[in-house]
Formats: structure tokens, C-alpha cells, sequence
């Protein structure tokens, strides 16, 4: 059991591609469906005795059970035909309408709740806590996962309602420099990182919480996430989607599986006459110009770069994971049972400041000790100092897996859609003058009709 000075201190320091998609799907889909076996074990149905008698409810019931499916056939027959519209179609007014009538009902309707951005944060808190998850929340985790492995990003396209409101504000998008948007690429990563670690140690669902649109679709919230969301919509006139791009924890998972996708976007194959116009109308940066057929040979100083490349990515992982563990104590600080710990302690050297009031009524209405309160900030403090550790590893992998790929020429006598952060919006369809028969020139011939 942890005393009061060694608190003091800790808180004041500070494949083939199918192969692949398969092999990470089966893995998230182990994840999610072990969150409800494990949370409807750790937490069984208490057992009364004695005759005891179960209070009638003094709430409301919430919505229907059916409501649930209906939620779920939605996001299906949602997803369903955005990609049929994408793929098959080549259609940006249908897309453009299976994104409407998704933002009046996942959005304005269900007031973006549940929703898949956020679901990663129960399905964490599940897996590495117990808690109980319910099988809808599950179903929206998984299910834009599985569309991903098979039509990319469709989701993102038309059904995403946070994607969907920023979608109707883009006016005069500007293209980033390229090391721009690799860089603020990276935050989405850390983003998840950081939410997983906080849902697995019970701390907050921070995605949730620093939403910046969801006060919308409520008509009310925290002034600070109105004025956030506002902020973002007025941006994402001039900089396309800013949220999905350099912020959505959930786009960073579809980013990684969408290039495993069966069926992904392209851009009229072997009839491209070079206009241009599919890279203009792309106001994301997701569209690679042409390299040329033929390129110079790879010297015997960039097979040395990329060789030490390669051995390099050790490094910066260990590195990572050391700065992560060290930010542990850090990352815990954010966490409501350090934050009493702290306040307890401040009060105890006679330092207590204005804001520790509610903190420390809260302990003399629960007769807590105060050795009890510093035990279990110390627990907690040991787990981030873990999860610092792990989250180091992840950005580590992450940073090096990208720089690896950048320094591998890519070779390409078409513009191409690069399938990791298109959006699949179906804007480049319309302006291309080349498309006039979009089922022979889609490039997926193996797409059913």
C-alpha cells in the first residue's frame, strides 16, 4: 500500500493482401466478440434471497430493443449501397444522397450515437477491463471494418455522419503539401492509441467527449466542443474533411484495411487522357499523379538508405515505447482517481487549492481513507505507465511501417487513388471526362452487376 509521500512523488513527475485482411480481421473480430463473453462473465446477474422484491423503475424506458436492429439494418443497407453506388454505379449524386439521408438519421435522428468512431472505446474497455458491451455496439465496431476488407472506405463515403456534415461545407478545398498531410496523418494513430489506453484502464472515453459535432446533432452541449465543431466546419470549406483526415481514431483502422480491400476505387485504368481533373476535383489529396513507365534504376546509396531503414524501425520503437513509459505518471494525471489522490494529498500538507473543494467533500461524504485513495492512484499509475509503454510501441510501428512504404517507389502510368486515405466520395467519377461508361472502366471486373 502506497503512503502519502511516495504519491507526492509520482503524481508531481513527470502476406497476400486477403491473407493479411484476414488474418486482422479475425483478430479484431476475437477482440470484439471476447468483450462480450468476458463482460458478461466478470459481471453476472446478481442473485436475490429472502424473497427480496426488485423497485419499480423511477425513469423512463429507454428505446425499444427493435430499435436496435433497425440501427444495424440501417448501417448495412446504408453501407450496402454506397458501395454498390462507388463501385459498380460511379455515382456521385448517389452518393451524395446515401450521405444525406445518413446524416438525417445516424446524425440528426440518433444524434450520432452509437456510432463506430466511438465504439472503439467500449469495445478497449471490454477487452481489458470486463466490462459488459452490448451486441449493437459490437455490430457497429465491427461491421464497417468487414466493408472495409471488401469496398474500402464506404463508410467514410456516405454513412459516417461526422464525415457527412463536413462533407456539405467543403466549398474551395486547397491541396496541403504532401509532408503536411503525412505529418498531420499521424495524429489520427495517436488518437486511437491514446483512446484505447484510456477506455482500457477505466479512465474516460475522451472520443466521445471532445466530439466536435455531436453537439449539433443534440441542438446543445459544452460551449468549448460548439465552438470546436464550428471552427472545424468553417476550416473544412478551404481544407477538405479535417476531422476524418487528421483527427478520426476510427479513419486510422479503416486506413490500415482499406488497401487490403477486394474492390477499391480507381480511376479510369487504361483510358486516361492526363487531364488533371480527378486531382483537382479531389479535395483531400488522395489521388496520385502518374510516375511513368520507365524511372531510373535504384542506385547502391538508396538500397543502403533503405536498408537502414529497415534496421532502424528497432530503434525508434524502443525509443517510443521508453517515452511513452516515462509519460506514464503524465497520462495518468488526466485520470479522475489520480486527480482525488492529488487533491487529498494537497489538503493534507495544508496546500489545498480553491478546486480541490468538490474532491474533498466527496472523500469526507464517502469516509474514505486517505491510504485507500493513494493505493488506488498508485494502481492506476502503474497501468498507464504500461499502457505509455504499448502506446510508444504502436506510434513506433506506425511512424516506421510509413516511413518504410514512402521510400518504395511507386510506379504508375495512371492517376491512382491511394486506397488508405481516399474517402471514396465519388467527386473525381464526375469530372472525368473519360468515364462515360462507368461499368467498363471501373477496373473491377469481377464486381457482381
Amino acid at each position: 500500500m502506497k503512503t502519502r509521500p511516495q504519491i507526492e512523488h509520482d503524481c508531481r513527475t513527470g502476406a497476400p493482401r486477403a491473407g493479411v485482411g484476414m488474418t486482422l480481421l479475425a483478430g479484431l473480430l476475437l477482440l470484439a466478440f471476447t468483450a462480450v463473453a468476458w463482460g458478461e462473465e466478470r459481471f453476472p446477474p446478481p442473485e436475490f434471497r429472502s424473497g427480496h422484491q426488485i423497485p419499480e423503475t423511477q425513469l423512463s424506458a429507454g428505446r425499444a430493443a427493435v430499435w436496435a436492429y433497425v440501427d444495424v439494418a440501417v448501417l448495412g443497407l446504408a453501407m450496402g449501397a454506397a458501395a454498390y453506388l462507388i463501385h459498380k454505379r460511379r455515382s456521385r449524386a448517389g452518393v451524395f444522397a446515401v450521405m444525406a439521408l445518413s446524416l438525417a438519421y445516424f446524425g440528426f435522428w440518433r444524434q450520432g450515437c452509437v456510432c463506430p468512431i466511438g465504439s472503439v472505446q467500449n469495445v478497449s474497455q471490454a477487452v481489458f477491463g470486463g466490462v459488459a458491451i452490448p451486441w449493437v455496439v459490437v455490430a457497429f465496431f465491427v461491421m464497417p471494418l468487414v466493408v472495409a476488407l471488401i469496398a474500402g472506405r464506404v463508410f467514410c463515403a456516405g454513412v459516417c455522419p461526422l464525415g457527412a456534415i463536413q462533407d456539405v461545407f467543403v466549398w474551395k478545398p486547397v491541396q496541403l503539401p504532401r509532408w503536411i498531410d503525412a505529418g498531420l496523418g499521424l495524429f489520427p494513430y495517436a488518437y486511437l492509441g491514446l483512446a484505447v489506453l484510456m477506455a482500457a484502464v477505466g479512465s474516460d472515453y475522451i472520443i466521445c467527449r471532445y466530439d466536435p459535432f455531436v453537439g449539433f446533432f443534440r441542438m446543445s452541449g459544452p460551449g468549448q466542443m460548439l465552438f470546436l465543431g464550428a471552427i472545424l466546419l468553417v476550416a473544412g470549406m478551404f481544407v477538405g474533411r479535417i476531422y476524418c483526415r487528421f483527427i478520426c481514431p476510427y479513419g486510422a483502422l479503416l486506413a490500415i484495411l482499406s488497401p487490403l480491400a477486394k474492390w477499391r476505387v480507381s480511376i479510369t485504368p487504361s483510358k486516361c487522357i492526363d487531364c488533371r481533373l480527378c486531382e483537382k476535383a479531389c479535395p483531400f489529396g488522395a489521388i496520385h499523379p502518374p510516375t511513368g513507365a520507365r524511372q531510373p534504376r535504384i542506385g547502391n546509396g538508396e538500397r543502403k538508405r533503405f536498408a537502414a531503414l529497415l534496421l532502424c524501425g528497432p530503434l525508434l520503437i524502443g525509443a517510443l515505447a521508453w517515452a511513452g513509459h516515462r509519460a506514464g505518471p503524465a497520462l495518468a494525471g488526466m485520470d479522475a482517481r489520480v486527480m482525488l489522490a492529488e487533491a487529498v494529498d494537497r489538503s493534507e500538507l495544508g496546500k489545498a487549492l480553491a478546486t480541490d473543494k468538490d474532491w474533498l467533500d466527496a472523500v469526507a461524504q464517502s469516509g474514505r481513507e486517505g491510504a485507500d485513495i493513494y493505493a488506488e492512484a498508485g494502481v492506476v499509475q502503474k497501468r498507464f505507465a504500461v499502457g505509455g509503454a504499448w502506446l510508444g510501441v504502436w506510434m513506433g510501428l506506425i511512424i516506421w511501417i510509413k516511413l518504410v512504404f514512402s521510400a518504395v517507389r511507386r510506379r504508375s502510368g495512371d492517376y491512382t487513388a491511394d486506397s488508405g486515405n481516399c474517402l471514396a466520395c465519388a467527386r473525381c467519377f464526375r469530372l472525368c471526362p473519360a468515364d462515360a461508361n462507368p461499368s467498363s472502366i471501373t477496373g473491377n471486373k469481377d464486381l457482381p452487376a
